[in-house]
């Protein structure tokens, strides 16, 4: 079971899902209307690090975050 959690305006709660790869996530959110749009420009973190691939494997416990762009100064 791993969680994902979305970070600011995505404003969804967090969820627990039993996955083995970002793959499978995808294709969990692309069906969720409030957070497929988010799809495509959201940075991807497990555990606290930036990636770059859905080949990542997944483990029992891992954390997700989803982080949208944001406007700063």
């Amino acid at each position: 079971m791993v969680k994902v959690e979305f970070l600011g305006p995505i404003n969804k709660e967090d969820m627990n899902l039993d996955i083995t790869n970002l793959t499978q996530l995808s294709e969990v959110l692309k069906n969720d209307e409030d957070v497929s749009n988010w799809l495509e420009t959201c940075a991807v973190a497990i555990n606290d690090t930036l990636i770059n691939s859905k080949d990542i494997e997944l483990k029992d416990g891992d954390r997700i975050s989803l982080l949208p762009p944001v406007c700063g100064g």
